[in-house]
């Protein structure tokens, strides 16, 4: 393990091409024609290595619905281990972290696309593991299970892919030409797992990835991903748009990680952020409002409808939601209940709500200059709110450009973030220890 700064901030960015601002990509110069395209996608993860940052993240979602109501910001454009692949022969020190979902593939398959990436890379690959809510009519799957289900499967998933990792001995590669032996069979073993959910002989069938396990991050903040986080994640990525529920989460985390006997240090917490950049404030709040103006409102009520499963239909733009209409059921998610938390309790409109979730769909957003927003991120970074940010791009290519040459610098200049890269894996970057056979 290479040290890290326990000053520096691990700063990942979530790869939307179409921007995360919803609509943004209805801006001039905004590349949207090339959406899908490899081209795009990697000149925009060559300004993140530019920029030293840690890793590019890519999610996913396996279905169309989010288009259907005229949202491409999550598109599924890209698939997140084709395009990793081809990323990784364009790029030498960036992480490569991609979503793939414990629903929708078996371990044996996941195991090996991720080992595959680990080696094309040298070291680079990460897995952001997800249960998925939607998308299971694709797979013939009438039901969405339970959450309890989907999260108990969930961790039998990762411990399977786990082992399948751990199944041939780091040593196992010897190249024996005199003895026509190209591996040691011995530092090979059969995991022979019989679950619940899956039976996998093992052992996989390629050779220990470079960094003896790719990086595991996790999204998700309700009791069940929390306790799965905590138990294998390397990195939590985590909305919290206020910074005190940010501070009691991380402590909860960390807390929670140390009872099964983790070295906290090696969980980071990862908050989203958007900022919005400009050279002063009012160039900042004034790309803000223009942003705003390209958001569709009645594309925004059809969405934020799907979000909170209710029937907006009838409410004026300048109505807000009436608080009966929310549900106290934990199972609809911490997202659900920041919404909740912004309607009921900060009084947004319709209108509003629908432009602060086409910003920020429940982390934070900023508008101001590098280093107003150099001044929020320290200060949630001492305060232990988290151990870093997802970096959201609000439009593409022109804000993350803003991001890349203006906000990073600024935090290099403060100390809180490297100026060249510490080693030559994502292990290495993150500061993270690499994991025994």
């Amino acid at each position: 393990m290479i040290s890290k700064s326990k000053k520096h901030m691990v700063l990942t960015t979530f790869m939307l091409p179409a921007g995360y601002h919803k609509d943004s990509w209805r801006m001039p110069g905004s590349r949207a024609d090339e959406l899908g395209n490899l081209d795009f996608v990697a000149d925009l993860t060559l300004m993140a290595e530019e920029a030293k940052l840690d890793a590019v993240f890519f999610g996913d979602i396996v279905h169309a619905n989010t288009v259907l109501r005229g949202d491409i910001k999550m598109n599924g454009f890209y698939e997140p281990m084709t395009v990793l692949s081809a990323l990784a022969a364009r790029t030498k020190n960036i992480g490569l972290i991609g979503t793939m979902s414990t629903s929708f593939s078996e371990p044996y398959n996941v195991a090996r696309q991720l080992c595959g990436l680990d080696h094309m890379s040298n070291g680079r690959a990460g897995w952001n593991i997800v249960t998925s809510s939607d998308g299971f009519q694709n797979y013939g799957v009438s039901d969405v299970p339970d959450p309890v289900v989907r999260y108990r499967r969930a961790t039998e998933f990762v411990d399977v892919v786990q082992k399948l990792w751990d199944s041939w001995g780091d040593d196992a590669v010897i190249v024996d030409k005199e003895n026509s032996e190209y591996v040691d069979r011995s530092k090979l073993r059969a995991i022979n797992h019989q679950g619940e959910f899956f039976n996998v002989q093992g052992p996989i069938n390629m050779p220990r990835s470079p960094q003896g396990r790719p990086v595991l991050v996790q999204a998700g903040s309700s009791g069940p991903g929390m306790d799965l986080g905590s138990s294998v994640a390397d990195g939590i990525y985590t909305a919290q748009p206020f910074k005190e529920p940010s501070v009691e989460f991380y402590a909860k985390f960390k807390a929670m990680a140390a009872e099964k006997g983790r070295n906290p240090d090696d969980v980071k917490v990862i908050p989203g952020i958007l900022p919005i950049l400009g050279d002063t404030e009012k160039e900042a709040n004034d790309l803000a409002d223009e942003l705003a103006n390209y958001v569709h409102l009645e594309n925004g009520r059809s969405q934020v409808a799907a979000d909170l499963k209710m029937d907006l239909s009838e409410l004026d733009f300048s109505d807000r939601i009436p608080a009966a209409w929310f549900s106290d059921d934990p199972k609809l998610g911490s997202r659900y209940q920041i919404y909740r938390k912004k309607s009921v309790d900060m009084g947004m409109t319709l209108r509003e709500l629908i432009v602060d979730l086409a910003r920020s769909t429940g982390h934070q957003w900023m508008a101001g200059t590098p280093s107003q927003v150099a001044d929020r991120m320290v200060d949630w970074f001492d305060s232990k709110a988290c151990d870093g940010f997802n970096l959201n791009a609000p439009f593409n290519p022109g804000g993350f450009k803003l991001i890349c040459d203006k906000l990073v610098p600024e935090l290099q200049n403060r100390g809180y973030f490297r100026s060249e890269y510490e080693g030559t894996t994502l292990r290495d970057n993150l500061g993270l220890s690499r994991p025994g056979a």
